[in-house]
């Protein structure tokens, strides 16, 4: 397809999704184009409502910040599925594993509590799990693509055994734990933080180099 063409289309798209389909109904629009991948509004509200529902929170106490805190995580995900392209589905088990926590956290014991609770939010468990497991094979194939470069050597892992964890132990008055007890905590953390960082800065590097454009960037434009 011509490149002029290619532009029209999307021209026309953008359009065909801001018009109304009747009086008082608005069909669903556009909030982001990331290099040519279209986020939705109904993406960003999904979004919003998981957030709510996993902190237990009122969709209608989020702030502004938080709500584009949101968009912006959806961004990054784009940006990171675009390097790791996942071809297939998180083990059902860790999905499973994943949903048990939140209804641990939510205090959510029995059956009918849960889906009570998902439906104030409007969510469904299968939108849940779909959810919850393309998160999860997404931050395995990150990980996967960051860990390999990682080194926490021993002097690290004391470093922070005698700067950080013991003076934490005794302010909070607890007993005391020798090295070899906690080592391999200390350097699963210290290895986490490093992705961490590693996974801040490839996304700050995706982003200077991608075609973001968002609903309120466009107005942006429009306005001047």
């Amino acid at each position: 397809m011509k490149p002029w063409k290619r532009a029209v289309i999307s021209m026309f798209a953008w359009i065909a999704l801001a018009i109304p389909a009747h009086a008082g109904e608005v069909i669903d629009r556009i909030v982001a184009n990331v290099n040519g991948h279209i986020l939705l509004q109904s993406d960003w509200e999904e979004e919003l409502s998981f957030e709510a529902f996993a902190n237990a929170r009122p969709l209608d106490a989020l702030t502004p910040a938080e709500r584009k805190a949101a968009l912006d995580r959806l961004i990054d995900q784009e940006l990171l599925r675009e390097q790791v392209r996942p071809s297939e589905s998180a083990p059902a088990e860790l999905v499973a594993a994943r949903v048990t926590e939140i209804r641990k956290a939510l205090l959510l014991t029995s059956a009918e509590e849960w889906r009570a609770a998902l439906q104030r939010y409007g969510l469904t468990q299968p939108a849940i799990e779909k959810r919850l497991g393309n998160d999860i094979q997404l931050m395995r194939l990150v990980e996967a693509r960051l860990r390999p470069s990682i080194q926490v050597d021993s002097r690290a892992v004391e470093s922070y055994y005698r700067e950080r964890l013991l003076p934490e132990l005794q302010r909070a008055g607890n007993k005391t734990v020798s090295l070899p007890e906690v080592f391999g905590h200390i350097r699963d953390l210290l290895t986490e933080q490093k992705v961490n960082q590693l996974l801040d800065s490839w996304l700050v590097s995706l982003r200077s180099e991608s075609r973001i454009q968002t609903s309120e960037s466009t107005a942006g434009e429009q306005a001047r």
